[in-house]
């Protein structure tokens, strides 16, 4: 599926109720993989999973072979959410009134994500006896 924008929505922080809509983002391919775009007050959340479910030895793989750095070496925060049926991650960044930043920050996290996931799979393809092997 194809989208061509994500809306992001603040959050009250102390009851984690919908304030209002910031805006609606031009968004990239990868943005399918995208499950929430919230603002917290401070700064941007972006969640993300693989969209499709996954086997359990594909869970610990996709994991095993992510490349975070990716995401932590254009400035962005980002962290696994280990409590989610399927591999999640979190990245977090900064918030800005200035629409085309936020718009070019949202683009390029959609853009890694999409080269993130692809590679991850070409990566485990093959794998499964080897990572059954280590969860016996």
């Amino acid at each position: 599926m194809q989208f061509s924008s994500l809306v992001l929505m603040e959050i009250d922080k102390e009851t984690n109720q919908f304030v209002k809509e910031l805006g609606s983002y031009e968004a990239s391919e990868g943005a399918e993989f995208v499950t929430k775009l919230n603002y917290f007050g401070e700064l941007i959340n972006l969640t993300f999973d693989t969209q499709v479910d996954v086997e359990e030895w594909q869970f610990t793989a996709i994991y095993d072979n992510f490349n975070e750095e990716i995401f932590k070496s254009k400035g962005y925060y980002i962290e696994a959410v280990d409590d989610e049926y399927n591999p999640t991650w979190l990245v977090k960044f900064k918030y800005s009134d200035e629409h085309m930043v936020v718009r070019e920050a949202i683009i390029e996290i959609c853009e890694l994500i999409k080269q993130e996931l692809r590679e991850v799979f070409i990566k485990i393809k093959g794998k499964e006896e080897e990572y059954k092997f280590e969860q016996e």
